[in-house]
């Protein structure tokens, strides 16, 4: 059988370039739904299950769900090249220099727009209006905020190296007619498929999205943020606690090169299975994170109770500190409503037993990190050169 053609077709343009019409979905001929698929899938919907699970024996979840929210971010972005760490991100410090230079707020607006598209979710199904929205908050005020945020393009765009042209580009999206076409038709199979299982459904919606390339910039972001806002559309998950982008960034080379042999070959088994494994492979990674956390609060709050003076404020900071692990006095001020010798006494306090760990030996304006914490997190967002 002939499968070259099946996900679309590369048409010659008048300006002498070749770009891609995408067919839309669901492929044809149907999935080879083999064995291999079948096991993937099975792990994957376990491993999710097992994942959702945790997160319902977690303290408080809302923190912990912020947390990974901020490492998905920082993981995409970094994708698209940002430089960004996930320390830079919690430093919460628009003064500081790293923060503009490594482009820091590409990651606060991927954190923003996952909030509002969760929370857009409880009101509007995931339609392509959601998308435009939540592209505008993706883009507002920082690189590619010039390029129509919220709106599909009216022009061609391409991928490739940094100088190439539409001519010798990697890959050529649709031209604006055809991509309002598969955009629509996208749509449509979000709404109406529901035969296929909904893992493998938006493992061929996201690669459809980043085929159809619909905006000038930002395509990468917004299909990665899709997987999150469709599973938990689809109640596969309650919290976003999957940071697929971590799979992506680890495994770069062969992530595009299974999306080329979608669009080449027709190969949309071989990408369903490379995205199947990512989701068992990073929901294994997030069980295991959530689980040395629970094991590190219990330790952290019996040294607490055993080694603070006031144990209510102990307990009160250390519940703090899953959301702001890198604080200063003043912050601690804040965040207990105590006066600056008490915030001081018992951050000595946290120190001493071993909780926060003070960053460098600046006299002034001091900060103190919640150091096992931001490692356990910290794991795969480290900057690749």
């Amino acid at each position: 059988m002939d499968y070259k053609n099946r996900s679309g077709t590369f048409v010659r343009q008048q300006k002498d370039y070749t770009a891609f019409i995408p067919k839309q979905l669901p492929p044809e001929p149907v999935l080879n739904i083999d064995l291999e698929m079948i096991r993937l899938l099975s792990s994957a919907d376990r491993r999710l299950g097992r994942l959702d699970g945790i997160t319902q024996t977690l303290p408080n979840p809302d923190l912990f769900v912020a947390m990974y929210v901020k490492k998905e971010a920082v993981l995409s972005s970094q994708i698209e090249g940002t430089q960004a760490s996930l320390i830079d991100v919690l430093d919460e410090d628009e003064s500081n220099d790293r923060y503009k230079e490594k482009n820091v707020e590409d990651v606060v607006n991927y954190i923003n727009a996952m909030n509002f598209g969760l929370k857009r979710l409880e009101e509007l199904p995931l339609c392509l209006r959601l998308i435009k929205e939540i592209h505008i908050i993706l883009l507002k005020d920082v690189r590619g905020s010039e390029k129509s945020p919220g709106e599909f393009r009216r022009s061609q765009n391409w991928i490739g190296a940094g100088g190439c042209t539409l001519t010798n580009a990697t890959f050529v999206p649709p031209p604006v007619p055809e991509m309002i076409e598969a955009m629509n038709q996208l749509e449509v199979f979000m709404y109406e498929n529901d035969e296929l299982p909904p893992l493998i459904q938006i493992a061929l919606i996201h690669a459809q999205f980043e085929t159809i390339h619909p905006f000038l910039d930002g395509n990468g972001r917004m299909g990665r943020l899709l997987i999150t806002f469709w599973l938990c559309q689809q109640k596969i998950l309650g919290s976003p606690l999957l940071y697929l982008s971590y799979f992506f960034k680890m495994n770069r080379i062969e992530y595009y090169d299974r999306l080329m042999n979608v669009r080449r070959k027709g190969d949309w088994e071989g990408w369903i299975k490379f995205f199947l494994q990512g989701i068992a492979s990073v929901s294994d990674e997030s069980i295991s994170t959530a689980k040395e956390i629970l094991k590190m609060k219990e330790e952290h709050v019996a040294k607490v109770n055993h080694g603070v003076r006031n144990p209510a404020n102990g307990l009160k900071l250390l519940e703090s500190m899953f959301e702001h692990p890198i604080i200063t006095i003043k912050k601690v001020e804040e965040l207990l409503g105590v006066s600056y010798p008490t915030a001081n006494t018992i951050v000595t306090e946290f120190c001493n037993l071993g909780i926060l760990k003070q960053n460098g030996d600046n006299i002034r304006n001091k900060k103190y990190s919640y150091d096992r914490y931001i490692k356990l997190l910290n794991a795969g967002t480290e900057v690749i050169k």
